[in-house]
C-alpha cells in the first residue's frame, strides 16, 4: 500500500477493472439502442409512415438521456445512504435486464401498441440505471485512492463511456457483416442486445466479490453518513452553489465536446458526406482507439497541474477548431462526389440507373405521382434519381392512400428506397479515409481532455457523505441534457446549413468556458477523502 492508494495494488486494480468493466457494459447497453434506431423504429413503431417511425425511434433514444437525472436522484441518494457496491450492482442488473428484454419485445406488426409501450418503458429503465450507475463507479474508485494520484486512477473510469460507443460499433458491425443485410434487418439486430446477458453475468459476478469503499465505510463506522443526502446536497446553500457551477462551469461544457466529437461526428459522416457504412465504422472505430489512451494521459497530467486549466483548454480549443474541421470534413465529400461525377464509368453510375430503373418500376406498380416538379434530384453522378426523402413521403402518402397493396408492392418500394441509397453513397480514397479519421481523431482528443480529469474534479467538490448524490446530477444533467441533445439540435440546426449545427456546441462550451474560468479553482482538494 502506497501513500496514494487507501488500499494495496492489486486490490486497486481489482476495484478499477471490476468497475470499470461494469461501466463500459452499461454505456454498451446504452449506445447500441442509439446506433440501431433506424431498425428499432421500424421493428416497434407504426408501420405506415417511414418519417415517423425514425422520429419515433429517436424519441425513444432521447428519453433515455431525459430520464438520466432522476437517476442521479434515486440511486446517488441510495447510495450515499446505503453503500456504493450495492447500488451499482442494482443499476448495472437493471440495465443489462432491460437491455436483453429490449431485444426480445415483439414488433409492432405482433403486438400493436404494446410493442412502443414495452421499448420506451425498459428504454426508461436504462436512463434510470445509467443515471445511477457512473456516479457510484467513480466515487467507489475515488474512494479508494488519496489526491497524489486520483485522475489516474479514476480516469479509468473515463474511458468506459468511449469505449462502450466502440464495442457497441464493433458488435453491430460484425454481426451485421455475419449475417448479411437482410437478415439483419430482419431478425439478428437483436443479437447485439443478447450479448449483454453474456456481459452482465460476468459482470455481476466479478462485482459480488467487492467490498464497500474505505471511505465510505468509516464514514458509516463513525455514523457520520448522511440521512437525508438529498437535503444536504441541494438545500445546503453551500454545496447546492458547488453543484450549480459543477454544471455551468464544467459538466455542461463537457457533454456537448463528448456527444459532438464522437455521435454528432458519426451522424455528419453518415447523412450528410454520405459515406458508406464499412468505412464510416472502421474509420470510427479506429480514431476511438487511437484517442482512448488519452482520456489516461490528460487525467494523470492534472494530478500534476490541476483539473481546470486542462479541461478549460479542451473546450476553448474545440471551439475554435470545429468549424474548420467541419469545412475540411465537407471538403472532402465534395471533392469526392466531382470525382464521381468525372467518372462516368464508375460503379457509382451503374447504381444510379439502377436505383432510377427501380424507382420508375415502383412508380408505375403503385401509380405514385413521385416524378414530378421538385421531386427529382441529381445524384452525385449526375444521374436523375428519386431522393430517399421523396420517396418515404411518397410511399408513406401511397400506404394511406391504399395505393400500395401487396407484398409485390412493398417489395419493390423496399428496393428502391436501398438503390437510392446505394446511388448516394460515397466510397472515399485511401487517402481521404485517413484524413477524415484524424479529423475525428482529433474532436475525440478534445474529448479526452475535458472528460478525462473531471472524475476527480466532482469527487474533490463534495463530502464523502453525500458524493454520490451531489456529484451524480450535474454529471447528468451536463451529460444526458445538454450534452445528449446536441445531435438532434445539432442536426436540426444542420437543415439551413451544413456547418450551422455547430453552432449549439460551440455557445454551450463557450458559456461554460467562461464561467469555469471566472469561477471553478485549479487547486487539488487533497482532503476530498475526509
Amino acid at each position: 500500500m502506497s501513500n496514494s492508494t487507501l488500499v494495496d495494488k492489486k486490490t486497486l486494480w481489482y476495484v478499477i477493472g471490476a468497475s470499470s468493466l461494469g461501466t463500459l457494459i452499461e454505456w454498451y447497453d446504452f449506445y447500441i439502442f442509439g446506433t440501431l434506431t433506424v431498425i428499432i423504429g421500424k421493428t416497434f413503431f407504426p408501420v405506415d409512415n417511414p418519417t415517423a417511425q425514425l422520429l419515433s425511434g429517436l424519441a425513444a433514444f432521447a428519453a433515455g438521456f431525459l430520464v438520466r437525472p432522476f437517476g442521479a436522484i434515486v440511486f446517488g441518494r441510495l447510495g450515499d445512504i446505503v453503500g456504493r457496491k450495492y447500488t451499482f450492482l442494482v443499476t448495472l442488473l437493471l440495465m443489462g435486464l432491460s437491455t436483453i428484454l429490449i431485444g426480445c419485445v415483439p414488433g409492432y406488426k405482433d403486438i400493436g401498441i404494446w410493442a412502443p409501450i414495452l421499448v420506451l418503458s425498459l428504454r426508461f429503465v436504462q436512463g434510470l440505471a445509467l443515471g445511477g450507475e457512473y456516479g457510484g463507479a467513480a466515487t467507489y474508485v475515488s474512494e479508494h485512492v488519496s489526491s497524489e494520484n486520483r485522475g489516474f486512477y479514476t480516469s479509468w473510469i473515463q474511458t468506459t463511456a468511449t469505449l462502450g460507443l466502440f464495442l457497441a460499433l464493433a458488435v453491430i458491425f460484425y454481426v451485421q457483416k455475419g449475417y448479411g443485410e437482410a437478415e439483419f434487418n430482419a431478425w439478428a439486430w437483436r443479437i447485439p442486445f443478447w450479448v449483454s446477458a453474456v456481459l452482465l453475468i460476468i459482470s455481476v459476478y466479478i462485482r459480488l466479490k467487492m467490498a464497500e469503499s474505505p471511505m465510505f465505510s468509516k464514514v458509516k463506522s463513525e455514523g457520520k453518513a448522511s440521512t437525508n443526502p438529498l437535503k444536504e446536497s441541494f438545500g445546503n446553500k453551500l454545496n447546492f452553489k458547488y453543484v450549480l457551477l459543477a454544471l455551468f462551469g464544467a459538466t455542461m461544457g463537457q457533454g456537448v465536446v463528448w456527444y459532438t466529437g464522437q455521435f454528432y461526428a458519426n451522424s455528419f459522416i453518415q447523412n450528410t458526406m454520405k459515406v458508406a457504412n464499412d468505412q464510416r465504422t472502421m474509420l470510427m472505430l479506429l480514431a476511438i482507439a487511437l484517442a482512448t489512451p488519452f482520456f489516461v494521459v490528460f487525467a494523470s497530467w492534472s494530478d500534476k497541474v490541476g483539473r481546470k486549466w486542462i479541461m478549460m483548454g479542451g473546450m476553448a480549443i474545440a471551439i475554435c477548431s470545429y468549424f474548420p474541421i467541419y469545412q475540411k470534413m465537407l471538403d472532402i465529400g465534395d471533392g469526392k462526389k466531382k470525382e464521381l461525377v468525372a467518372d462516368k464509368s464508375s460503379k457509382s453510375t451503374a447504381i444510379a440507373a439502377d436505383a432510377k430503373n427501380a424507382a420508375d418500376s415502383v412508380k408505375t406498380t403503385t401509380e405514385l405521382s413521385v416524378y414530378t416538379d421538385g421531386t427529382i434530384i441529381k445524384n452525385v453522378t449526375g444521374a436523375k434519381i428519386l431522393s430517399r426523402a421523396t420517396l418515404d413521403a411518397a410511399v408513406a402518402k401511397a400506404t394511406t392512400d391504399g395505393k400500395i397493396k401487396t407484398d409485390e408492392d412493398k417489395t419493390k418500394v423496399e428496393a428502391a428506397a436501398k438503390k437510392v441509397d446505394a446511388a448516394k453513397t460515397v466510397w472515399l480514397s485511401s487517402s481521404n479515409w485517413y484524413t477524415l479519421m484524424w479529423l475525428v481523431w482529433i474532436q475525440i482528443i478534445f474529448v479526452t481532455m475535458v472528460y478525462g480529469p473531471i472524475a476527480a474534479f466532482l469527487v474533490e467538490l463534495f463530502p464523502t457523505k453525500i458524493r454520490y448524490t451531489s456529484m451524480s446530477l450535474p454529471y447528468h444533467v451536463g451529460n444526458g441534457i445538454f450534452g445528449g441533445l446536441t445531435p438532434f439540435i445539432a442536426t436540426a440546426l444542420a437543415a439551413t446549413g451544413y456547418l450551422n449545427g455547430l453552432w449549439y456546441p460551440i455557445i454551450i462550451a463557450s458559456v461554460c468556458l467562461v464561467i469555469g474560468t471566472l469561477f471553478l479553482s485549479n487547486k487539488i482538494n487533497p482532503d476530498a477523502e475526509d
